[in-house]
């Protein structure tokens, strides 16, 4: 594995100005200095505090306001905070879904001289949760199989970029809505390693640990006496999740993927039309084709192979087209609206055209009309695509189109209004 460059430290003292702390970071802001680092982790006082939601964790985690935005802290040896960081910074580079690296904090030591923890500090991922938040909001069995679609996902994407986990489980993950599904993010790389390219040992012995992880966090997970009560308010009992059903679909989901994105396909010279169908496959799944081999044999077959498969396909072409950044099933299902939006009213009008029509006469619309304090509930487009739906119900249910306008009001009295804070939950 090769080493990542150290960050710059900054080597400042703490607000007490009775010991000094090094904070090496690729991005200094001096509100750092503010954390009390003289005192332990987990007797932070609640004043520097934000009460998100944490996972299940081998460490001592928190949430802390650094100026305007939130960090989480984790305490570690000086060793581990900097090899994890060093490996989120390379995530980070090659655009892999995890958390983003702050800094690494050192030389902490109490006020009566006793040495502290090494911290790493990340910046919390707005509007992620934890699975366990997530099931508490909705339990059902088809929330745990979109969670567990999710981190299948990420598993093949971290494995197609050459990362090895070494302690996949829900617990190391958040997770994002995207329209009606879940966005996958890794929180810890402590176990990690990046290879140039993965064996398949390695990524067979990753998702047999996933498979026990994931068995095991459900079976915790519904053993839960608040969470079997939440669990009879929607009329289940806890036998209604099978947990190693669920671990054998995150593995199934898995090899189908990687399948699909890496396996050979051999077919006829007169069978060419084959290249352009799996690249469109690929579309539909959400990766670009970025480099494949196509070779020809003595025997008249032709042999493709996709070797650099690049996730992101919806989400970078609605991005060109709008501007806008979202999550891929979001990305998705908005660029379908655009396209109904376009046959209906604009039928001919360049896409590009049809999408910024689209960008003024829908989307900014419906985000005037979400009251402003009802914004952070929700990422914009997890709002716009949860508004297009309501409207497609109220729709069908009334037997004629409901005008855009009628249909945000309905969304923002009888949905959005009481959902929770997802941007700053809790």
């Amino acid at each position: 594995m090769n080493a990542s460059p150290a960050p710059a430290p900054l080597g400042l003292p703490t607000p007490t100005g009775s010991r000094r702390v090094s904070i090496n970071t690729a991005f200094p802001d001096p509100a750092l200095l503010d954390l009390p680092w003289h005192i332990p982790l987990e007797e932070w006082p609640p004043e520097v505090l934000a009460a998100y939601p944490r996972g299940i964790s081998r460490h001592v985690v928190r949430f802390a306001h650094v100026g305007t935005k939130v960090v989480a802290v984790k305490e570690t040896t000086p060793h581990y905070a900097q090899r994890e960081y060093g490996l989120l910074r390379r995530l980070l580079r090659m655009g892999t879904p995890s958390v983003t690296p702050d800094s690494v904090v050192t030389n902490r030591f109490t006020e009566e001289g006793e040495p502290l923890p090494a911290a790493l500090v990340t910046d919390h991922l707005s509007f992620s949760l934890p699975y366990r938040a997530i099931f508490e909001q909705v339990p059902s069995p088809q929330t745990v199989e979109l969670l567990v679609d999710a981190l299948a996902s990420l598993i093949v994407q971290l494995h197609l970029s050459g990362f090895y986990w070494g302690d996949v489980s829900l617990s190391n993950t958040l997770f994002r809505r995207d329209a009606g599904h879940f966005a996958a993010y890794l929180v810890d790389a402590e176990t990690g390693e990046i290879y140039d390219q993965l064996s398949r040992g390695q990524r067979e012995y990753d998702i047999e640990l996933a498979r026990t992880n994931v068995a095991g966090e459900i079976m915790d997970l519904l053993a839960g006496e608040h969470m079997q009560e939440r669990l009879e308010e929607v009329g289940l009992t806890p036998e209604d999740v099978d947990p190693f059903e669920i671990s054998d679909r995150l593995v199934s989901t898995y090899n189908n993927l990687w399948e699909e994105l890496t396996a050979e396909e051999s077919f006829a010279l007169d069978e060419r039309w084959r290249v352009q169908a799996r690249v469109e496959r690929l579309n539909e799944l959400g990766f670009d084709v970025e480099e494949a081999s196509l070779e020809s044999d003595d025997t008249g077959q032709v042999h493709l192979r996709p070797r650099v498969v690049e996730p992101g396909h919806h989400s970078r072409r609605l991005l060109h087209l709008t501007g806008l950044d979202t999550h891929e099933n979001q990305a998705r299902r908005i660029l379908t609206d655009i396209g109904q939006f376009g046959q209906a009213l604009y039928p001919g009008l360049p896409e590009d055209l049809t999408a910024q029509l689209w960008m003024r006469e829908i989307f900014v619309p419906i985000m005037e009309a979400v009251p402003a304090e009802m914004r952070r509930k929700l990422e914009s487009a997890e709002i716009v695509h949860e508004v297009l739906e309501h409207r497609w119900f109220i729709s069908e249910k009334a037997g004629k189109d409901i005008p855009t306008e009628k249909a945000v009001k309905d969304y923002v009295k009888s949905q959005l209004s009481s959902r929770p804070d997802e941007k700053d939950i809790f």
